[in-house]
């Protein structure tokens, strides 16, 4: 199973970017789907996360300012981020839990995207 993940960029504090993540390959089911974000020098943190059913949790820092979502069908993830301050640079990282097929077995799914680069100038 791939994740990959886009619409990172550079923008101002205050401004605004949505990224995306689909997940693609022998997937049987994916249960929850995250974002996360690890900044130059310092440990990868969560985010937020959605689960197949829509339960959401997020970052004390992201709270009213990101939004996570997913489409099911489609196996993507989307965090819409407003408000960036310069404290969100990172590279976002996006990630799946689930099963996938394995041959002709189920098995666990733990997937990891390449990142996507969030820069926020101050």
């Amino acid at each position: 199973v791939q994740l990959q993940a886009s619409g990172g960029g550079l923008v101002q504090a205050g401004g605004s970017l949505r990224l995306s993540c689909a997940a693609s390959g022998s997937i049987f089911s994916i249960n929850r789907m995250g974002w996360y974000r690890q900044a130059p020098g310092k440990q990868r943190e969560l985010v937020a996360t959605i689960t197949s059913d829509g339960n959401t949790n997020y970052a004390d820092s992201v709270k009213d300012r990101f939004t996570i979502s997913r489409n099911n069908a489609k196996n993507t993830v989307y965090l819409q981020m407003n408000s960036l301050k310069a404290e969100d640079t990172a590279v976002y990282l996006c990630h799946a839990v689930g099963l996938d097929y394995s041959g002709s077995r189920v098995s666990a799914l733990d997937a990891w995207g390449q990142g996507t680069q969030v820069t926020v100038s101050s």
